[in-house]
Order: C-alpha cells, then sequence, then structure tokens
C-alpha cells in the first residue's frame, strides 16, 4: 500500500499481514488468529500467493478482492450498454472482464431503425473506447476477453479486426469453436454462418477458410484465441445453471455471465528437497499448503467486496476459487528433468492429480464444516454422489504474472521465459529477473 504522495507505507511482511487478517475475517473468531497467522506463514515463505487483486485490496478501503468476471452481452442497445457500464464498475475495481458478442445481430442486419447494425466488432470499438479511459486500481488498463462463435456471420471481420496492431489496445479475443467446426475442418467441409437473431444460413464458407485465417494472424499478433466450448461444458460444474459461453480475461477461467473467481497459486520450486538420492518433491508438505491455501481461497469470496449486486449473488451461489501453479519449470530444473520430456509429463500429471484430490478433499471438509456452495443441488458433484462440496470448482492454471515475480519463479507451467530479462511495468521503470537457479549453477562451475 501506498500513501497519498504515492509512497509505498508498508513492508512486505505488513502486505501478507494485512491480507491474512482481512481474509481470516471470514473464519469463525475463536480460530481467526490461528487461520491468519498459517495464512501469513504461507505467503512469507512464497509457498503460496493470492493473485494481485487479493494483495493489493485486500484490508483496503477497495475490499474487492477477485480477478476475474464474465458479463453477459445481449441484443439490444439498453442491455449493451449496461453491460458496458457495469464492466467499467468492475475494472474500476481491478478486474478483467470477458463476454460472448455471439448473441450480437451481425453487421446491417434488420434493426427497427432506418440504419442496420453495427455489429460485434463495431460493439468491440465502443468497449474498447470505453476501457481506455479508465485505469485500473494499481495503475494498470483495464482488459477485457471478447468471444465470438465461429458459426457468427461477422467472423471473418471479427478475425481480422486488429489488421493493424494500435488497434483495440484494449481487447483480447477469441473464437468460441465447436467440436462440429473442429471435425469440418479436419474433413474440410463446408460451414454454414448463421445470424443469431433469425437462426437462418446468410452465408456457407469452407470451415477451413476460418480457420487458416484465424492461425495466421494468431501467428502474426497473438489474437484471435480459440475456446473449446463444448469441452468446457463438458466439465461445467453447474450445467442446471445454464452453458458456459465465456472466460476471463487471460482465458483461464471458464464462467457463466456475473461470476467471478478468485485465484492463488502454489510457489512448485519450495516444495523440492534436497534428498540423499538427489532433491524430490515433498508431499506432505505440499498437501498442508493446498489445503490453508483451499481455505484462504473460500475465506476471499465471503470477506470480498463485490461492486455488483448480481456478481455477489452469483459468486456466492457457487463459490468458485481458483488454486493453480507457478514455478513449474524451476522444479524441473532443480530435478534435472527437461522441460518437454516424457518424464516431465508424468511428472506434472501426477503432482496436477495430487493438487486436484487434495483441493477437493479440503472443499469437502470445508462444506461439512460452514456448508456447501448454494448452487449443489443440481450440480456435477451432487449427480457423483458426492455429499457436500464447498466449492463448485477448486483449480486454475493461471499466467501469475505478477506474483510470479514476487515469487522470483518462472509463471504458471510455462518454460523459463529468459534466464536474465529486465521487464518493463507502469511508469516506464524497467525491474532486472535473473533466474536463481542460473546464478547456483554458475556458483558451482565457478563463473562469475
Amino acid at each position: 500500500q501506498k500513501n497519498g504522495k504515492g509512497e509505498v507505507r508498508e513492508t512486505p511482511r505488513e502486505c501478507f499481514k494485512r491480507v491474512a487478517d482481512a481474509v481470516a475475517r471470514a473464519d469463525k473468531e475463536e480460530d481467526e488468529q490461528e487461520w491468519a497467522e498459517k495464512f501469513v506463514q504461507v505467503m512469507e515463505n512464497l509457498e503460496f500467493l493470492p493473485g494481485g487483486r487479493t494483495l493489493a485490496n485486500a484490508g483496503g478501503p477497495a475490499g474487492q478482492l477477485a480477478n476475474c468476471f464474465v458479463l453477459p452481452m445481449e441484443d439490444n442497445i439498453e442491455e449493451m450498454f449496461e453491460s458496458i457500464k457495469d464492466s467499467a464498475i468492475l475494472k474500476k475495481h481491478g478486474g478483467g472482464v470477458g463476454f460472448s458478442f455471439s448473441k450480437i445481430r451481425p453487421k446491417g442486419d434488420f434493426t427497427r431503425t432506418a440504419s442496420g447494425a453495427c455489429g460485434p466488432v463495431a460493439l468491440m470499438r465502443v468497449l474498447d473506447s470505453a476501457s481506455e479511459i479508465l485505469l485500473q486500481d494499481g495503475g494498470r488498463r483495464s482488459g477485457n476477453m471478447v468471444v465470438l462463435s465461429c458459426s457468427h456471420p461477422d467472423i471473418l471481420e471479427f478475425i481480422t479486426c486488429k489488421e493493424q496492431d494500435h488497434l483495440l489496445p484494449q481487447i483480447n479475443f477469441s473464437l468460441s469453436v465447436t467440436n462440429r467446426f473442429m471435425e469440418a475442418v479436419l474433413q474440410d467441409k463446408n460451414w454454414d454462418l448463421i445470424n443469431p437473431r433469425t437462426g437462418l444460413t446468410t452465408q456457407t464458407v469452407r470451415a477451413r477458410s476460418i480457420f487458416e485465417l484465424a492461425s495466421t494472424y494468431a501467428w502474426r499478433g497473438g489474437d484471435p484465441g480459440m475456446i473449446f466450448l463444448d469441452r468446457i461444458n463438458r466439465d461445467n460444474p453447474t450445467p442446471h445453471l445454464g452453458r458456459i459461453e465465456a472466460v476471463n480475461l487471460c482465458g483461464e477461467q471458464p464462467l457463466l455471465p456475473y461470476e467471478a473467481c478468485n485465484l492463488g497459486s502454489l510457489n512448485l520450486s519450495k516444495f523440492v528437497n534436497p534428498a540423499k538420492r538427489g532433491p524430490e518433491l515433498d508431499w506432505k508438505h505440499l498437501e498442508e499448503v493446498i489445503r490453508v491455501a483451499v481455505r484462504f481461497l473460500d475465506d476471499v469470496i465471503d470477506v470480498c467486496r463485490y461492486p455488483l449486486a448480481q456478481v455477489d449473488r452469483m459468486v456466492k451461489g457457487n463459490r468458485k476459487i481458483g488454486l493453480g501453479v507457478m514455478g513449474w519449470a524451476n522444479v524441473l530444473v532443480k530435478l534435472g528433468i527437461l522441460y518437454n520430456s516424457d518424464e516431465a509429463l508424468r511428472l506434472v500429471n501426477r503432482v496436477m492429480k495430487f493438487i486436484n484430490e487434495v483441493s477437493h478433499d479440503e472443499s469437502q471438509k470445508l462444506g461439512r464444516e460452514k456448508g456447501s456452495f448454494p448452487n449443489f443441488e443440481g450440480s456435477r458433484w451432487r449427480r457423483r454422489g458426492f455429499k457436500t462440496m464447498r466449492n463448485a470448482t477448486t483449480t486454475t492454471i493461471a499466467p501469475t504474472g505478477s506474483i510470479s515475480m514476487v515469487a522470483g519463479v518462472s509463471s504458471g507451467i510455462e518454460p523459463l521465459f529468459a534466464l536474465s530479462y529486465f521487464k518493463e511495468v507502469f511508469g516506464g521503470v524497467r525491474l532486472p529477473e535473473i533466474n536463481e537457479d542460473l546464478m547456483i549453477a554458475l556458483a558451482k562451475l565457478k563463473i562469475k
């Protein structure tokens, strides 16, 4: 935190204590201090860190602690601008927002006024302009994820909407693709483009023409991404509440309209211990920290002050949390395993299976202690025979851009970006990053 002059007014330990004390208020009064101390410990040890919004806002005046939001976007002017207004409120308090534009009628389509519809891409420009004027808490520009169905008549214009690098700087965008579309691409079949307002086919094109154009632009500039909604909805934990159609800003969190998710990540490099036979993972300690982290993230839901009533209702109805990882590349370096090896794949499968199982078990324990998430009845958990579950989801693999820098490790599950580099942050400040394992290896080789 900073004072009115922009000067830092707390140490790292004071920051962690501020966050821990604020989050632990969700627990029973007699247990609050015990959990606050456990929360501080895992953060101080850099074994677990919550997402940036929680670190920045917990215990402060804003009180909005979630990173990810999804809002609806309906096909009428009143609700369009209501969603843009709502997104501005959320981004003012530090959240990135995702939308599905698949319901928006195509450019030039019928409207009750004399002029034709503007279409999804024109609406993206409105959203981008609204975001441009808004700085998030901490000085970051607000961000958006816009998703459009591969069957939308404006899909080709959508793919090429960032033809010039300077266009739509506040928007990430992705194609929503189905299994049927991917089969049509593989078999080089035709693909119908369908007006979402009428349900009628407006044009038929080769499926590969869409896929190849998207691939070219993604290679050239990073957009568009691809979102496999059939696969996502196969694991949608609350299908009785509707189909998931959009994801958050960075794409790692599929959410229903008005849902939010607070994130945090385990620093896996902290669980590599030396042993007689060589370094190995400390599974027992990893389990202990997973359990503390799950409770921490669940507590965040209750202490967070959501700026929109609809978001508050949806979040507390499903209680989604996203426990992820960072430092995976560092783990492999410490264990002497190549990143692209079969051994690395076997280990990462074992690690994530372990995190999944322990987080689900802890969520069940919290369910017995505090109650299941309110939408538990009708959920996949209930259908699969679970008697209780506190959280509809427990894991998410986030990019961990900022918190991996705090921990001094590689981001998410990515390979090492570079062994040494400068990262430019808000205000043009250049921060040096030097890989710690590199320095250890150079020291062993007596290279200065």
